[in-house]
C-alpha cells in the first residue's frame, strides 16, 4: 500500500526532450549525450540525485515539431557510458506515465517542471472480455513476430500478465508512426490503450498479408519470365549443339516461326492464331507429334498470300481482244467477262472496290458438251484480266474434306483444294476454274457439293472458313468459273448460287475458223512441221467437220487434224511424199479413209432411214450436245403378235408416256386424219429407237412418234430432209421443249434443211447463229396436224405401208 501512495506523489523532473520519437513505460533505450538536451537532462539528474537515493530520474516527453505532449514517462538513467559507435551515451529506462504540470526550477541547464505519477492499474480478478482482449494481443504479436523469426521475443510477451505492461510493450514496433506511438502514450486507461495496440497490430497484420500477396504474386511474375529467359537460352543453345552435330548450317534452320509470324504481313485474327500456336510449338517438346503438326500448320499459314493481289486489266478493249483471239464464237461468255471488267473499272473509279466486307468477285457456271473450250476458256479470262489461272479438278471428287479441309487432328490432314488454290496462285484474287462440277458424287464420307455452298456464294464466301486453317479466309475476289456438261447434275442449291452460261457447240463454219487459227498450227507444232511445209486447205477442213467428225466441239476434229499431219510426216519420212504439201478435201480419203458421218440427204435413197413408213427424223440433247434420233414403228400381225404398246431402246418413264400419248390422239383422231385406226384394235405397237444402248429419256420424241405412227399407218414417208422436236397432248397441242439451239446445230451438223420445232419455241431462234438459220427452214407450229402436212409426203408418193399381207 505504500509503493500506491507514493505513486499519487507530485514530482520535480528535468525534462529529457525526444524529438520524433516516443518512449513508453518498460522500455529500455539508449541516447546520445552528445545531443545537448539529452546530456542537459542527465546531469541534472545525476545532480539531484546526489542529495536524494535512488537513481537519477529523467521526464522523457515527446516533442513534436517543437511541441512537447502534454504526458511524459518517467525515467530512471540506468548507466551512463560508451554506445556501440563509441559515442558518449546514456541507458533509460521507463517506469510510468506522467501528468506534466507547471514549470519549476533546478540544478543544471536543463528544464525542470512539476508532475503527477498517473495511476495505470487494473482491477484484479480482470474481467472475461479483458482477458480475450489479452489472448488476442499476445496471438496476434506472436504471428507477427513468427514472421520476422523474433523467437525469443516471443516468449517474453507471453509472459507478460499485466495489461497496462502488455500494451505498452507495442512501444517496440517498428510500423507504428510517432503520432501513433503518442496516441498510445497519452491513453491512460490500461484496458482502453490495449484495445487501441490491438488494433494497430491487426490493422498493420492485413496490410502486411496485402503486401506479401501482391509482392507474391509480381515475384512469380518475374521468376516466370526469367524462368522462360533462361529456358529459351538453354533451348537455343541445345538446339545449336544438334545442328552442329547433325552438320547444319546455322542459316538453314527455319524455327523461329514467331519471327516470321511477327515479320509476315498477315490479318490481326489470323496474327493471333498463329502466335497461339507458336507458343504451343515453344512448349512442345522435340519428339512429340504435335510439333511437326503445329510447323505444317504455320508453313500453310505463312505461304498464304493474305494480303497478295495482282491489278485487273482494265483495257476492256484489250480484255475483249485477247478473248477474240484465243477463242471463237462463244459471244456470250465473252460479254458477260466484258461487263464484269466494266463493272469492275467503274467500281474502282469510284472508290468502291470493297462494300460491307466484300470485293467484287463473281461465279460462272459454264454448261455445254465436251469440247465446246469450257477449261481453255477460263485460262483466256486470267490472261484478259491480267489475273493468276488455277485449275481444280472436280471429277470424282468424293470427300468434304477435299473441299473444306481436313481437321488438324488426322494424321496427313491438308487443307482443301480451294486454300490450295489459293496458296498456288501466289494472290487472293485470281481466276478458279472449278472443272466437271456436274461430276461431283457424295457418299459416307460427305456431299463435296454442299462444301462449295459456302464457297460459290458472293454472300458468304468473304469468310471461308478452311476445316484445316480454321481462319477466315476472304474469297470474295476470286472469279470462279464451273464447268459442265449436264446441267441437271448439278444440284438446284449451288446452280442457285451461279450465273449460267450455256455453250452449246459450234457451227460448221466457227469450226472450220476454230482449226485454222489455233488447231492446226498447235498439231504442225506437235508433229515437228512447219507452216511453210504443210498446209491443210479450207475445203479439207470442211469435210473434216462434216463428215468425218459429228460433234459439238472440237476434239475429235483436231484427233483427225492430228491424225492428217502424222500421216504426211511419215510420208516424208519415207520417201513416199514430198514438202511443201496442201492437203485437199480430196485428199482426205486416201489419207485417213472414208467419212464415218454421211448426210442423211447424201446417201442413196434407197438407203435412207426414211426410205419406208414408219420411221421419222426427231432431235435430241445429250451430254455431248444435240444430235438426231430416228424413231421407228411397226404393226404386229394380229394372228401371231399380242395387241398393245412395245416399247424399246432404254426409254425413260417419260417417253414411255409420250409414245402412249401419241398413240391415243392417234386412235382418237385417226378418222379424221383420214389414217386406218382400225387395225391398232388387235395389232400390237412396237416404237424403236436405235441405239438401244444409249439412255433416252425427255418429252421431246413426241411429234416425232406421233409422225412415224401415221406415216406407217398411212404409207406415206416421212421427208428426209425434215427432222422435228416438240411435246404432243393429247389433244394434238404442240407443246414447247429446251435445247433449241443445240437441236439445230446438230440438224446442220447432220445436213437436214426443213425442222419443225413448237411455236412457243420461236423466240429462243434468236441464240441461233445468223449463218445456221440461213441454211435451215424452220417452221414453228401449234398442232400435230401441222407436222404431219409438213412432214409426210403427198398421198400420191406412198410406199406401200409395212402391214402384213393379211391386214
Amino acid at each position: 500500500m505504500a509503493a500506491e501512495s507514493t505513486a499519487f506523489t507530485p514530482l520535480t523532473l528535468p525534462v529529457l526532450p525526444l524529438d520524433d520519437e516516443v518512449v513508453l513505460p518498460g522500455m529500455v533505450v539508449p541516447l546520445d549525450l552528445n545531443d545537448t538536451d539529452v546530456r542537459a537532462a542527465v546531469e541534472a539528474a545525476q545532480a539531484a540525485a546526489r542529495a536524494e537515493p535512488g537513481k537519477p530520474r529523467v521526464l522523457l516527453v515527446p516533442r513534436i515539431d517543437g511541441t512537447y505532449a502534454s504526458t511524459g514517462v518517467l525515467g530512471t538513467v540506468e548507466q551512463v557510458g560508451r554506445l556501440a559507435d563509441g559515442d558518449p551515451g546514456a541507458l533509460i529506462r521507463g517506469r510510468g506515465r506522467v501528468r506534466i504540470g507547471a514549470g519549476t526550477t533546478g540544478p543544471g541547464a536543463a528544464l525542470w517542471v512539476e508532475g503527477t505519477r498517473i495511476d495505470e492499474s487494473v482491477p484484479e480478478p480482470l474481467p472475461g472480455h479483458v482477458t480475450d482482449l489479452v489472448k488476442e494481443y499476445k496471438a496476434l504479436a506472436t504471428a507477427w513476430l513468427k514472421k520476422r523469426g523474433a523467437w525469443q521475443v516471443v516468449d517474453r510477451v507471453q509472459a507478460i500478465d499485466d495489461v497496462s505492461a502488455l500494451a505498452d510493450n507495442s512501444g517496440y514496433s517498428p510500423f507504428l508512426t510517432t503520432e501513433q506511438k503518442v496516441e498510445l502514450l497519452e491513453t491512460a486507461d490500461p484496458v482502453t490503450r490495449l484495445k487501441l495496440a490491438t488494433q494497430q497490430l491487426r490493422d498493420h497484420l492485413a496490410e502486411q498479408d496485402v503486401a506479401e500477396t501482391i509482392a507474391k504474386d509480381v515475384q512469380e511474375g518475374v521468376d516466370k519470365q526469367q524462368r522462360e529467359f533462361l529456358l529459351r537460352r538453354q533451348l537455343e543453345a541445345v538446339r545449336k549443339e544438334l545442328r552442329e552435330l547433325n552438320g547444319e548450317q546455322e542459316g538453314e534452320e527455319s524455327d523461329d516461326y514467331r519471327a516470321r509470324v511477327e515479320a509476315a504481313d498477315l490479318p490481326e485474327k489470323v496474327r493471333e492464331a498463329a502466335l497461339k500456336e507458336v507458343d504451343k510449338l515453344e512448349r512442345a517438346s522435340d519428339q512429340s507429334p504435335e510439333g511437326s503438326w503445329i510447323r505444317t500448320w504455320l508453313d500453310t499459314v505463312l505461304e498464304l498470300p493474305w494480303n497478295e493481289r495482282t491489278e485487273d486489266a482494265y483495257d476492256i478493249q484489250g480484255a475483249k481482244a485477247v478473248l477474240d483471239a484465243e477463242h471463237a464464237g462463244l459471244e456470250d461468255v465473252k460479254e458477260r467477262i466484258t461487263e464484269y471488267l466494266a463493272v469492275r473499272k467503274r467500281r474502282s473509279d469510284r472508290g468502291l472496290g470493297v462494300v460491307g466486307g466484300r470485293r467484287g468477285g463473281a461465279v460462272l457456271a459454264l454448261v455445254g458438251p465436251p469440247g465446246v473450250g469450257k477449261t481453255s476458256l477460263g485460262e483466256s479470262v486470267a490472261h484478259a484480266m491480267g489475273r493468276k489461272f488455277v485449275r481444280v479438278a472436280l471429277g470424282g471428287v468424293r470427300d468434304e474434306a477435299e473441299i473444306r479441309g481436313h481437321r488438324r487432328t488426322y494424321v496427313g490432314a491438308l487443307p482443301g483444294r480451294i486454300v490450295r488454290a489459293v496458296k498456288e496462285a501466289g494472290s487472293m484474287n485470281p481466276v478458279v476454274l472449278l472443272d466437271e462440277i456436274d461430276k461431283v458424287g457424295s457418299d459416307f464420307r460427305g456431299d463435296p457439293a454442299a462444301a462449295l455452298l459456302e464457297v460459290l456464294d458472293p454472300a458468304q464466301n468473304h469468310t471461308f472458313r478452311d476445316h484445316y486453317l480454321e481462319v477466315e479466309l476472304d474469297l470474295s475476289d476470286v472469279v470462279f468459273l464451273a464447268t459442265a456438261n449436264v446441267l441437271e447434275a448439278i444440284p438446284e442449291a449451288l446452280l442457285d448460287r451461279m450465273e449460267l452460261v450455256r455453250l452449246d457447240g459450234y457451227t460448221e463454219d466457227e469450226k472450220v475458223v476454230i482449226a485454222r487459227d489455233h488447231l492446226v498450227p498447235r498439231q504442225l507444232e506437235r508433229t515437228g512441221l512447219g507452216a511453210d511445209e504443210v498446209t491443210i486447205d479450207e475445203s479439207a477442213l470442211r469435210k473434216l467437220a462434216g463428215e468425218y467428225t459429228r460433234e459439238a466441239g472440237v476434239r475429235t476434229l483436231e484427233r483427225s487434224i492430228a491424225r492428217l499431219l502424222r500421216k504426211v510426216a511419215a510420208q516424208h519420212e519415207l520417201g513416199e511424199r514430198e514438202l511443201p504439201f496442201t492437203i485437199t478435201d480430196a485428199d482426205l480419203r486416201d489419207l485417213i479413209g472414208r467419212p464415218h458421218h454421211v448426210p442423211e440427204s447424201a446417201q442413196d435413197p434407197a438407203e435412207r432411214r426414211t426410205s419406208v413408213p414408219g420411221v421419222a427424223t426427231g432431235l435430241a440433247v445429250t451430254g455431248a450436245g444435240g444430235d438426231v434420233l430416228y424413231v421407228e414403228a411397226s404393226l404386229a400381225d394380229p394372228e401371231t403378235g399380242a395387241a398393245g404398246l412395245t416399247l424399246t431402246g432404254q426409254l425413260g418413264d417419260v417417253m414411255k408416256e409420250s409414245a402412249q400419248i401419241a398413240l391415243s390422239f392417234l386412235r382418237s383422231h385417226g378418222a379424221e386424219l383420214e389414217l386406218p385406226v382400225a387395225d391398232l384394235k388387235d395389232r400390237g405397237v412396237h416404237i424403236h429407237f436405235p441405239a438401244g444402248a444409249v439412255p433416252k429419256d425427255g418429252p421431246s420424241a413426241g411429234i416425232t412418234m406421233t409422225t412415224a405412227l401415221a406415216s406407217l399407218l398411212s404409207g406415206r414417208l416421212v421427208r428426209t430432209d425434215v427432222a422435228m422436236t416438240g411435246e404432243v397432248s393429247l389433244t394434238g397441242r404442240v407443246l414447247p421443249i429446251g435445247g433449241v439451239k443445240q437441236k439445230l446445230l446438230a440438224a446442220h451438223r447432220a445436213g437436214v434443211t426443213t425442222v419443225i420445232i413448237p411455236k412457243r419455241n420461236e423466240p429462243d431462234l434468236d441464240d441461233v447463229p445468223a449463218e445456221v438459220l440461213d441454211k435451215l427452214d424452220v417452221h414453228t407450229v401449234t398442232d400435230v396436224r401441222q407436222v404431219l402436212e409438213l412432214a409426210l409426203t403427198p398421198a400420191t408418193n406412198t410406199a406401200e405401208p409395212r402391214v402384213p399381207a393379211a391386214a
